[in-house]
C-alpha cells in the first residue's frame, strides 16, 4: 500500500503553541483590559471584503495591494480580498452599518491579517494584529487618547522602557499640498540620482521617498525640505495641541521629521512605536490620522485616527507567562471510581474551579503521573468494595480549598 503523504503547514503560517501560545494570549489579555479601561468598544468584522474596499482605501499602486493582497474570484464572480488590516474594514462598516449616528465611535478589535510577503522573524503571511480607532473626532484630543492608551498597554506588557514613541505631523491638506510640491521639486533635481524604485515613486507617492531604505536615496531624502516650514498656523497648533497632551499625560516621545504616510488621506499626526530589540522589523505599534479615508470610499468627510500593532512582535518582547496551575487533579487509581470521577469533575467545574483527571495507563502509576503535573490540589480516588476512598493533597503553599472539600464531602456521602 502506498504511503499516504501528510500535508504540510503553509509557508508563512504558524501553529501557535505552549510558550508561544501563551505569550500571545498575554498581549490579548493585555489589550482587553487597556481598552476596556478607555471605553473603546469591541468590534468584530469580516476577514474578507469586497476588493474595492482595500484598493481604494489603501491605494492602487502601494504594495500591500499590488503586490502583497490574497485576493481571489469568488464563484459569484465577484473580487474577494482576505483582509490585509482593519481600519479599511471599519471604515466601511462605518458606513454600511448606520454607525454614523454613534459618532464619535471608539472601537477596537484584533485578529488575523493577510499579506504575501517574504516570512521572516517575526513576520507571517497570516498574522495577528490589535487595532484602536476614533472615528467621527476631528480634535487632538483623540490623536492622544489613542496614544496614552497605546503607551499604557506597553506598560501593561512590561515592554514600555524598550520601546521610543516617534511622532510627526503631516499637516492639514494645504500644508500637505505645499509640502509635496517642494519635495517633487528636491527630488527632481537629483532624478538621476535616485533608485529605481524612488523614480517610480516620484510620479504618485513622492512622499515615500523620504523612507527609501535604499542607500542610494538616503543623501538625497535626508536633505529633503522638512515639512515645518510649510505648517499652516493651524495646523501648527493640532501639533503642539497634540503634544502638549502626551506631556500632560506623562509619554515620553521624539520627533521624527522623516515620518510620512505616502497616501493623501492621511493628515496630522503619524506615529510609531519602536524597539531596537528586534532588528529590522523595529515598528511594534504605528498608526495616525486618516481623515480623508472615508471619503475614499464614498462616504462624507469623517475625522478618523487609529493605529494597529502585531501581536507576534510584541509577543515575542515580552517575558513567557508562568503556565497556569489546574486547580484540582483527580487520580483514579481504580476504574470502578471513574464514575465518582466524572462526577467530581462537574461538580467542580460547577463551583468554578479547573479541574482535569489521569485515568489512563497503569492504575498503580496514575497518582504519581497526577502529582508530577504540579495541580493545587490532588485528590486520589480508589474502590473499595462498595465505596470509593478519597484523599486528598494539597500544594506545599496551597491550604486545601474549602469548595473542594465540601466536594469530595459530597461525592463520599453520595
Amino acid at each position: 500500500m502506498a504511503r499516504i503523504e501528510t500535508p504540510k503547514r503553509i509557508r508563512g503560517t504558524q501553529d501557535i503553541f505552549g510558550d508561544e501560545q501563551r505569550r500571545f494570549a498575554r498581549v490579548i489579555e493585555a489589550f482587553e483590559k487597556v481598552r476596556r479601561l478607555y471605553c473603546f468598544q469591541r468590534v468584530d468584522i469580516p476577514v474578507f471584503e469586497s476588493t474595492a474596499v482595500f484598493a481604494r482605501s489603501l491605494g492602487e499602486t502601494t504594495d500591500v495591494v499590488s503586490k502583497e493582497m490574497y485576493t481571489f474570484e469568488d464563484r459569484g464572480g465577484d473580487s474577494i480580498t482576505l483582509r490585509p488590516e482593519f481600519t479599511a474594514g471599519l471604515a466601511r462598516a462605518y458606513l454600511t452599518e448606520g454607525w454614523q449616528q454613534y459618532a464619535p465611535l471608539k472601537l477596537a478589535t484584533h485578529g488575523p491579517v493577510f499579506r504575501y510577503e517574504r516570512p521572516q522573524k517575526g513576520r507571517f503571511r497570516q498574522f495577528h494584529q490589535i487595532d484602536a480607532e476614533v472615528i467621527g473626532a476631528a480634535e487632538p484630543a483623540a490623536d492622544v487618547e489613542l496614544l496614552v492608551l497605546a503607551d499604557q498597554l506597553l506598560h501593561e506588557l512590561g515592554i514600555a522602557d524598550g520601546v521610543t514613541l516617534q511622532l510627526n505631523t503631516l499637516g492639514d491638506a494645504e500644508t500637505r499640498d505645499a509640502w509635496r510640491a517642494a519635495l517633487v521639486a528636491h527630488f527632481e533635481a537629483h532624478r538621476g540620482e535616485l533608485s529605481e524604485d524612488s523614480v517610480a515613486r516620484l510620479e504618485k507617492n513622492p512622499l515615500r521617498i523620504l523612507d527609501s531604505k535604499d542607500p542610494r536615496d538616503r543623501p538625497i531624502a535626508d536633505s529633503a525640505p522638512d515639512i515645518d516650514a510649510y505648517l499652516t498656523v493651524e495646523a501648527r497648533a493640532f501639533f503642539d495641541a497634540v503634544t502638549a497632551g502626551l506631556d500632560a499625560a506623562g509619554v515620553a516621545w521624539t520627533r521624527n521629521a522623516r515620518l510620512v504616510r505616502g497616501l493623501d488621506y492621511y493628515r496630522h499626526t503619524a506615529f510609531e512605536f519602536v524597539t531596537d530589540r528586534l532588528g529590522a522589523q523595529g515598528t511594534v505599534l504605528a498608526g495616525g490620522r486618516y481623515d480623508g479615508l472615508i471619503e475614499s470610499l464614498g462616504g462624507p468627510a469623517t475625522a478618523g485616527v487609529g493605529w494597529a500593532a502585531g501581536v507576534e512582535r510584541l509577543a515575542m518582547l515580552i517575558d513567557a507567562p508562568a503556565v497556569d496551575l489546574v486547580d484540582v487533579m483527580i487520580a483514579v487509581e481504580d476504574d470502578a471510581a471513574l464514575a465518582t470521577a466524572f462526577r467530581g469533575l462537574r461538580l467542580l467545574r460547577d463551583r468554578g474551579l479547573s479541574a482535569d483527571m489521569v485515568a489512563t495507563g497503569s492504575p498503580r502509576k496514575r497518582f504519581e503521573k497526577a502529582n508530577k503535573m504540579g495541580a493545587k490540589v490532588l485528590v486520589g480516588m480508589k474502590h473499595d468494595g462498595d465505596t470509593t476512598t478519597i484523599s486528598t493533597r494539597a500544594a506545599p503553599d496551597v491550604a486545601e480549598h474549602d469548595v473542594v472539600k465540601e466536594i469530595v464531602l459530597e461525592l463520599v456521602g453520595a
